[in-house]
This record gives structure tokens, sequence and C-alpha cells, in this order.
């Protein structure tokens, strides 16, 4: 008797441990942005410009701060050395050093190439609005590179400033790695996949250090971005995030 009620003890227990451990499409999501930006974070990349006829490379430094403020100085190459960018809430400035001018990117540059590359202006503006701007659902399970994955399906909400028609990610069950996703109009035609690779410790965790950005229609085309170093939980105030701060940081 003894034996089999602890038999069920341990069964309910089992079954419980299950069920917290269950979860929402959007808890998903927002395990996985958490642990790509952390609390704060500081970081190295470089990013590689491909085109059939000729490859650009850029290098950066950059700082962020939960999903509202945002640093990059770029470092390289010369001719582009010391532009600053600052995302602020829902406003994207860039100091430009050569002509002592601090720009404003209005809403008609929003969709143009950040720096001539595949990811644009909004891209970096919205890129938190994963979680905020959209409803999440699971799809499915699929492996990306032999890794299990969610597929997750997410939707804008109704009065979401938001570009994409549908999003399409594929996260990692085990380490919440987002490793591929695809970006989806209003008419249901993709236009871009990007894919995480090449995974590397990064101070606390371990992240996809490559990210491939690449058009559905532009055959030969994509961009490359490398991360070279990332700190996390760094400290950071919002005054940093300014743009007198814009002229002094590098």
């Amino acid at each position: 008797m003894r034996k089999i009620i602890f038999s069920l003890i341990i069964l309910l227990f089992t079954v419980n441990i299950g069920k917290a451990q269950v979860l929402t499409a959007k808890e998903i999501i927002v395990k996985a942005d958490d642990l790509q930006r952390g609390e704060s974070n500081q970081g190295e990349m470089s990013m590689t410009i491909i085109r059939p006829k000729w490859e650009r490379t850029i290098t950066m430094k950059t700082w962020s701060k939960g999903r509202d403020y945002s640093m990059t100085y770029i470092t390289s190459p010369v001719k582009d050395k010391g532009q600053v960018f600052l995302k602020r809430n829902s406003e994207m400035w860039n100091w430009v050093p050569t002509i002592n001018r601090m720009i404003k990117l209005p809403p008609s540059m929003m969709s143009q190439g950040w720096m001539g590359s595949d990811y644009s202006n909004d891209d970096i503006l919205k890129e938190s609005s994963i979680v905020v701007d959209y409803k999440h659902e699971i799809i499915g399970d699929e492996s990306v590179d032999g890794i299990s994955c969610y597929k997750l399906k997410l939707t804008p909400k109704e009065d979401a400033a938001v570009v994409w028609g549908s999003v399409l990610k594929w996260i990692s069950k085990e380490e919440f790695w987002q490793l591929k996703t695809e970006y989806y109009d209003e008419d249901d035609e993709l236009i871009r996949t990007e894919i995480a690779s090449d995974v590397k410790q990064f101070d606390d965790r371990r992240l996809p250090s490559k990210l491939e950005i690449i058009p559905a229609d532009k055959p030969g085309q994509k961009t490359v971005v490398h991360i070279i170093s990332s700190s996390f939980n760094v400290t950071l105030d919002e005054g940093f995030f300014s743009q007198q701060n814009m002229k002094r940081v590098h």
C-alpha cells in the first residue's frame, strides 16, 4: 500500500513539473529576446554586405539598454568611421562627423537599407517589436541544423505599425536561440530569411555568433553579421543614450 501511495505521489509530482514547464508562445519569444539582449549589453561586431560584384565590411561598437535604447559607433572603414546611430524609443538619429551634422531619420528613410545592407532602418527602430506588436502562436516543432525547435507564427496586432504581414520563427527548445526567421509581406510572399549559426560563449551565455540576412528575390545578395564580443547586464544609464553623447562616444 505504501508503495502504491509513494508511486502516486511521484506521478503527481512529475505531472505538475511537466505542466510547470509548458511555455506559451509569448513566453518563448520573451525568453529568446531577453537572452539575446539582456537588461543591457555592449559589444563589437562586423557586418559584410555581399553583392554579386562586390563586398563591403563594416565594423562597429554597440550599446543597448532594454528594448528602447541603443547606440552604434562605426569603427571602419575609414570613410564611415565616427558615424553614430542612436535609437531612443520611436526615434532614430545619425551623427555624421565629416559634415558636423546630426540627422533625424524621417519616415521616408525607414525602408532604406541601414549602411547599404539588407537590414533596414525600420528593422533597427522596431527590433524589439516582436514582443509587443505581434500575437504569438506555436504552430509546430521542427529541427534547424539538427537542433529541436519551436516553430512560431507572429501575426501583427491590429493597431501595430509594422511592415510585415507575418513572421515565422524557429527557436531552440533547450537554449532559446533564434535560429531561423522568415519575414512575409501582407500577400504572404517571403521577403527575407535570417539564419543564425556558429554558437559561441559570450559573457554568461551561449549565443549564435553569425547571422545571415538573405533577401528572397535578389540572387547572390545577402548580409552577414559576426558578433566579435558581447557583454551583458553592464552598467548603462539612459543618459548615455543622448545626442550629446553621440559626439563623444568612441
